[in-house]
This record gives C-alpha cells, structure tokens and sequence, in this order.
C-alpha cells in the first residue's frame, strides 16, 4: 500500500482467479491462499520467485502502520522504501521478459473521467490488425475491460478494492494470463489517481499522462510528479475546446514546468484530432521495442557462433 494515501487494505482480483490472496508487504512477503475448495495455505519466503506471480497486492502492514500511533517518520519513510524496493524488483522482472519478446508497453495514468477508455477504444480501431492487450485497473467492476473486448482486442481486469493505484506484482500476474504476442503492443489503463501511481513502475516503456480539458490547466503543477514521471501527455477531448475557458498554452507551459522534456499530443476520440500523431508514436515505439530484440537475437546468435568455433578448434 502506499503510506501517503492508506489504500490497499481491500481484496485484489484478477478477472479469471479462483482463488483471492492478500499479501503482507512488511516482513519477508508471506502469502495467504484462499482456494476454490475452500483450503487456505500460507507461503512465506523470499522476494525471488522468478516471474511467478501471486494474485492481490493491497501492502496490508503499510496500512497497519499509515495511520498507528507512535510510529515514527523515519519508520514510515523505511515502510515506503521497502514496498518501492520490491515493486521495483516485480517491475524489473516485467520489463525485461517484455523486452525479450519486443512488447510496448505503455502506463496509462489520468484522473477519473479524462477519457482514457474511450481513447483507448478509438485507437484500437484505428490500429487495426495490430496485435495488442489491455490490463485494466479500476478499484470496482469489469466495465472497461468489457469495453475493450467489444473491439476485438483481448483485456483484463484488475479490481484493485480499496487501492488507488496497480502495482508491478498485479501486472506481473495479469501478463500471464493474457496471451501477450512478440512485437505486440500492451496497454496498462491504470486507476484514476494523477498521486500514487506516479511512484510505482510497472516495467512500462512510458508512462502517458492523459490530461482532459475539462479540468483545469493547472493540474501538472498541483500533481508534479505524475507529469514529471511521465514521458508523453495527452490533451484529450480537444473537441470540447469551443465550449470551454481552457487554457491550452497555459497547461502544456505548466507541465513543461514540472518536466521540460515531456512530449505533447492534442487529441480528440471524438473527432478524431491528433489520433495519427499519437498512432506514429505507438508505432515508433513498436519498431524499436522490435529491434532492440532482434538485436538482442543477433547478439546471441553471434556468441553461439563464435562458441561453436572455438569448440571446433583443435
């Protein structure tokens, strides 16, 4: 869980489990089975267990601890480095078994209600026979991933219960059921939360910040670190600009306050604006997760090769 918000003590699910396990991030990561037959088990050991994941997430003793009496800031802040420590570990795990089969990913990150849905079904259309998957993360309900697989395109749901945010273990876990191509593109719809998911990498290539102009223009700056860990912002539903008091320049200047590198695209699903601008980035970001594996395919073949030659040396 995180410390700063309390999230994550409800039930994690993953569409398609018969079995629900909450963890206890504090101590050793020991994990309590439930099962379809009604049998419980409880595991305990180490972080390394490949990339095997287990199925909920909520970080139980950080919300033991958020909010306890007499614990310490020093205590707390050990609390949160040791939850981002082994997210980070899940997340290395996730990042490089994508790698290995060239899958783009991308960590959709927005407030509730940006459009990030909608989008998302508007550029699968627009895709057309590209192979992709979507990991859906709400707290509630598999509406979403509904809407997804009413495209076609495979999805599943995360249902986070009380967490505000997907964390790499979850991820991990969704990954495995989905039936991930090589060369595919991934798409991670994360929980509307513009605060905690900033924190936590999934092993993403990019997170995409999805900003509505029905909010207002100042968000990056009141919410810096999701803009600033963000690569690409999205400015959706442009459509709605000649309804609207929406600064346009004066938001694209506030999140290249917090983040002078950030890429912007303006888009609209409705109308379609901006749709091929973010469609060449997907695609660029195809190709090269594309030849960094066929790079890495050669590199081996070439050291096969010369191993093969020095065992044929007399």
């Amino acid at each position: 869980m995180c410390t700063t918000c309390g999230c994550g003590t409800g039930e994690v699910r993953i569409e398609g489990e018969a079995a629900h396990h909450d963890h206890d991030h504090g101590h050793g990561h020991t994990h309590d089975h439930v099962h379809a037959d009604g049998t419980t088990h409880s595991h305990e050991h180490g972080h390394d267990h490949g990339h095997a994941h287990s199925h909920a997430h909520p970080h139980d003793e950080a919300a033991q601890h958020s909010h306890a009496p007499g614990v310490s800031a020093k205590r707390m802040v050990q609390i949160e480095q040791e939850i981002l420590a082994k997210n980070n570990a899940y997340a290395h795990e996730n990042r490089q078994s994508l790698a290995e089969r060239g899958i783009f990913a991308l960590n959709l990150v927005s407030s509730p209600g940006s459009g990030k849905t909608t989008l998302l079904c508007k550029t699968i259309s627009m895709l057309g026979a590209q192979a992709l998957a979507v990991i859906e993360g709400d707290q509630q309900t598999s509406q979403d991933a509904q809407r997804i697989r009413a495209t076609g395109a495979q999805a599943i749901q995360i249902n986070t219960g009380k967490g505000c945010h997907l964390d790499a273990h979850m991820v991990g876990h969704a990954m495995q059921q989905l039936r991930l191509q090589d060369d595919s593109l991934l798409m991670i719809e994360n929980v509307g939360n513009l605060v905690c998911p900033a924190a936590f990498d999934l092993g993403e290539a990019h997170k995409v910040v999805i900003l509505s102009v029905t909010e207002g223009e100042d968000k990056p700056i009141k919410y810096p670190d999701m803009f600033r860990a963000a690569s690409l912002m999205l400015l959706n539903k442009i459509d709605l600009l000649p309804h609207l008091n929406f600064d346009v320049a004066g938001a694209i200047a506030f999140a290249r306050q917090v983040n002078p590198q950030i890429r912007v695209i303006q888009v609209s699903a409705t109308s379609g604006a901006g749709m091929d601008e973010w469609l060449t980035f997907l695609r660029e970001g195809l190709a090269a997760a594309h030849g960094a594996r066929q790079e890495t395919v050669d590199q081996l073949k070439q050291r096969i090769a010369a191993l093969e030659a020095q065992l044929q040396r007399p």
